[in-house]
């Protein structure tokens, strides 16, 4: 039969271990709680950050052609201040900052669409190579203005997608563009494609430009966010690009890649699957694919 004192001592024992056990799980509790806290208070000021850098964006983004709009059209409006010739050129200037004024609008608004859900897919069957040519056309005075070659390899037996065009256009047209505008004069861009054994297409984008870290790539894929960067500072755009071209990739059941390092250029790649039903949920843009 135990003694009592070591049946006291016994109890005193289990006593101290539950007091330490509880104590041991509070403390997890109190610092996965506070990390959290952390964690939210951490995503708060990056949300807070975000607003303020799209708000300051937005701001230039409309001043500056709306700026133009009302000068030359001030120009055109006084009696014999320009010659028909000055009179066509400012029309010409305030029609490229009505498309510009445009353009930031309507990528707004697809963003919204995007976040929300309630952006629809017109899907027809279609050949890639023609939406990559298309894409590429519209973004050839880009590439000319600053003397960058582009090399196109696109396999000549690429299977037709199911896709709509018109975004898949925008797609392309956004990748080529951020192609060009953080690539320095005279720097090249390979657009290459090719059909997988699966049936899908992988389309890749690469350019000798000014590359990004990891920390870059997950910025630059959140709406409003601009990267920044020698580059970077002196480029127009709201920081849309690169989230509504993988929201569209998303959309059509395909993904957006990016491989990038610093001074070393950056490789964006889609796939693209023959097929696939629209996603009819919100998409979390903001993510790195």
């Amino acid at each position: 039969m135990a003694k009592p004192s070591l049946i006291a001592r016994s109890r005193n024992t289990n006593r101290l271990l539950a007091r330490y056990s509880d104590t041991f799980g509070e403390m997890q509790l109190r610092k996965y709680t506070e990390r959290a806290i952390r964690a939210a208070r951490a995503e708060a000021e990056l949300n807070h950050r975000s607003k303020a850098t799209f708000l300051s964006t937005m701001s230039h983004e409309l001043r500056t052609p709306l700026n133009a709009i009302i000068g030359f059209s001030d120009l055109i409006r006084q009696p014999g201040a320009t010659t028909q010739s000055e009179a066509a050129d400012y029309a010409d200037h305030i029609a490229n900052a009505g498309r510009r004024l445009l353009d930031v609008v309507s990528d707004v608004m697809d963003m919204s669409k995007l976040e929300s859900g309630s952006l629809t897919l017109d899907k027809r069957p279609l050949l890639l190579s023609e939406v990559i040519e298309s894409a590429l056309e519209a973004t050839k005075p880009l590439f000319d203005a600053k003397h960058q070659p582009v090399d196109v390899r696109l396999e000549s037996n690429l299977p037709e997608v199911s896709g709509d065009y018109k975004r898949l256009r925008q797609l392309f047209t956004n990748l080529l563009s951020n192609a060009s505008k953080f690539t320095a004069e005279k720097g090249r861009v390979l657009v290459m494609a090719k059909a997988v054994k699966d049936g899908s297409v992988t389309i890749a984008i690469a350019d000798t430009g000014i590359g990004m870290t990891h920390e870059q790539i997950v910025m630059a894929m959140k709406p409003f966010a601009q990267v920044q960067g020698h580059l970077a500072r002196n480029q127009e755009g709201t920081g849309l690009g690169l989230p509504l071209a993988m929201g569209i990739a998303k959309l059509h059941g395909g993904t957006l890649l990016l491989d990038s390092q610093p001074g070393a250029g950056t490789t964006a790649i889609v796939t693209l699957p023959r097929d696939a039903a629209s996603l009819s949920t919100p998409l979390p843009v903001g993510k790195v694919a």
